[in-house]
């Protein structure tokens, strides 16, 4: 979600759901659904701000009887004040079980074509609250992280069940296996009033969204024990009750890039044999 550390959805009824019902009923399950977002520069300052920005973010979320598949892909084109234009292109497929106990993760960035990082694992929830890493890529590693920590899917789906009983912060440990896999993030969500509005973008027209209730959310990233400082970056989104986002914004400090929803695809459910 970005940076695709949280996006997701679910497939819903007909009848178009209002605030008040939503909260009276169970929890929306998360869906199957394909998102495609138009990366735009928003605002720059200082000497590392680029001077024009591009690019494109395509998700794929998909639920299974097992578990949750993210397949992410982001490219991005930024043109520096002086010099030549640098393209990064950053992908990465993860499988999270159903019950949050094992996650897997591959995640490849690369610079103007050239590989930059390439991190292949694996994450399981141990005893004491620690996660039981094992990196198959660059090198082969074994890992015990300080926990407790939610998994990507995980996290979301404690966002939207905060949001529907009304709370506004959200303070947890989050581990997606970016970087070198060996740190989970401290993060810190904001979430805004509900807002049943229709959508603008052509995208988000979609029957399904109709009266869903969505909030205003922000996810702060920071280094681990350093939640006092500032954040890695900022992932701000718009997140509908299904885990549909829209109004992608990704603040690097320097510079804000945003994301515009341009395609949008929710798939059915496949009933799982109970």
């Amino acid at each position: 979600m970005i940076l695709p550390r949280a996006l997701a959805a679910a497939a819903l009824a007909a009848a178009p759901l209002s605030i008040t019902a939503a909260h009276a009923e169970a929890p929306m399950p998360f869906a199957s659904h394909r998102a495609v977002y138009e990366l735009s520069l928003d605002r720059g300052s200082g000497a590392k701000a680029p001077a024009q920005a591009r690019g494109r973010i395509a998700f794929d979320f998909s639920v299974s009887c097992d578990g949750y598949v993210q397949n992410f892909r982001q490219i991005t084109e930024m043109q520096p004040p002086e010099g030549s234009s640098k393209l990064s292109d950053m992908r990465s497929a993860t499988y999270e079980a159903l019950d949050a106990s094992n996650y897997r993760f591959n995640v490849e960035t690369r610079i103007d074509n050239t590989l930059a990082e390439s991190v292949d694992g694996k994450a399981q929830k141990g005893v004491e609250a620690k996660l039981a890493v094992d990196i198959a890529r660059p090198k082969r590693a074994h890992l015990d992280i300080r926990g407790p920590a939610l998994f990507p899917t995980e996290h979301l789906r404690k966002v939207v069940e905060a949001a529907r009983a009304g709370e506004t912060l959200i303070e947890a440990r989050v581990y997606d296996g970016t970087g070198d896999g060996g740190k989970a993030f401290d993060t810190l969500t904001v979430i805004g009033k509900a807002s049943p509005a229709p959508a603008p973008e052509k995208a988000a027209q979609l029957d399904a969204l109709k009266g869903m209730a969505r909030w205003p959310t922000a996810v702060s990233y920071f280094e681990p024990g350093k939640r006092d400082g500032q954040p890695i970056y900022v992932l701000s989104f718009d997140l509908y009750e299904n885990g549909v986002s829209r109004a992608l914004k990704l603040d690097y400090g320097d510079f804000v890039l945003k994301g515009e929803m341009k395609e949008l695809a929710i798939t059915a459910a496949t009933p799982c044999k109970k």
